[in-house]
C-alpha cells in the first residue's frame, strides 16, 4: 500500500493533499507541530469513514527540528512502510517591509521554508535512492516568480527552495527519484487570512484581484501532476506566463506598485 509523509500537513494545501491520498486508500503519515490541530486533521479526514483511522498516522515536529523530524519519519516508515511520496507543505507568511521585519522573524521564514524542506527531503531521500524509486514534491510559491513588496523573506526562501528543487531533481533522476516543485498562487487557507490582513498595498497591486483558489482545487493540481511525472506546476494564465516571460511583465507590474507606493507616501504627508 502506497504511503505518503506529507510536512505541514494539519491545515491548508497540505490538509487536502492528505484528503486526496486517503480517499485513494493510501496509508498517510502527517507531520506538524501542533498535536490540536493533527488530532483535528485527522478527525476530518476520517468523518464518516472510520476504517479510514488505521491509515492515517499524525506526528508532533517542527521541520526546522532535523533530529526530532528524522524520529518522526523513521517512526511513520516503521508503522506503514518505505515513504512512497513526500509532499513537502510545511511553511510559513509574515508580510512586512524589510526594514519593518525583526531579523527574528525574517530568518524563521527563511529556516522553515527552506531548510525545513531540505530537513524533510533529507530524511526519506536516501532510503528512496537505495530503493530506486519515491517522489518527492515541494510546495513553493507563485511568489518565487516575482519580489513582491513586503515579501522579501518570503520571496527569497521560495526563489530559494525552487533552486533547491532543482538541483537535487538532477542528482535523484539518476536514480529513480523523482522531483516535483508546485507554485501555488493565492490559496484559500487558514494562514491566507491572516497574511492578507498585512499584505501591503504596493503587493496587493502585483498580485491584482484574483480570487484565491480553494486548497481542494490547488491539491487535486498537485497530485494529477505527481501522477503524470510533472516536473514544475503551475497554476492559471496569468502565474504561468509569469514564469515563462517574467523579464518582460515585471517591469509592468514594478512600475503599477511604485505608483501605488508613492500615493501612499503622498497620503502619510499630507
Amino acid at each position: 500500500m502506497l504511503h505518503a509523509i506529507i510536512t505541514g500537513g494539519s491545515s491548508g494545501i497540505g490538509l487536502e493533499v492528505a484528503r486526496k491520498f486517503v480517499n485513494r486508500g493510501c496509508c498517510v503519515s502527517l507531520i506538524a507541530r501542533r498535536r490540536a490541530l493533527l488530532e483535528k486533521a485527522r478527525s476530518d479526514l476520517v468523518e464518516g469513514y472510520p476504517e479510514r483511522h488505521d491509515l492515517i498516522r499524525i506526528a508532533c515536529a517542527d521541520v526546522t527540528d532535523r533530529p526530532a523530524l528524522s524520529t518522526a519519519v523513521t517512526e511513520a516508515e516503521a508503522a506503514f512502510g518505505p515513504c512512497d511520496i513526500l509532499v513537502v507543505s510545511a511553511g510559513r507568511v509574515d508580510p512586512a517591509f524589510f526594514e519593518m521585519q525583526s531579523p527574528e522573524v525574517f530568518d524563521a521564514q527563511i529556516s522553515l521554508n527552506l531548510v525545513g524542506a531540505a530537513n524533510a527531503a533529507r530524511a526519506v531521500y536516501a532510503g528512496m535512492k537505495a530503493r530506486g524509486r519515491g517522489k518527492i514534491v515541494f510546495i513553493s510559491s507563485g511568489a518565487a516568480a516575482i519580489g513582491l513588496p513586503g515579501y522579501s523573506a518570503y520571496c527569497a526562501s521560495k526563489t530559494a527552495l525552487k533552486g533547491f528543487a532543482e538541483a537535487l531533481q538532477a542528482e535523484a533522476q539518476p536514480f529513480g527519484v523523482r522531483i516535483t516543485i508546485a507554485y501555488p498562487p493565492d490559496t484559500d487557507t487558514p494562514q491566507y487570512e491572516e497574511e492578507m490582513l498585512h499584505r501591503p498595498a504596493e503587493a496587493k497591486t502585483i498580485t491584482g484581484i484574483l480570487k484565491p483558489w480553494p486548497a481542494s482545487k490547488v491539491a487535486e493540481k498537485i497530485i494529477n501532476a505527481v501522477d503524470r511525472g510533472v516536473t514544475d506546476v503551475h497554476f492559471g494564465f496569468a502565474l504561468s506566463m509569469l514564469a515563462l516571460f517574467g523579464a518582460f511583465i515585471k517591469p509592468v507590474l514594478y512600475r503599477r506598485a511604485l505608483r501605488t507606493g508613492d500615493r501612499r507616501e503622498a497620503k502619510r504627508h499630507e
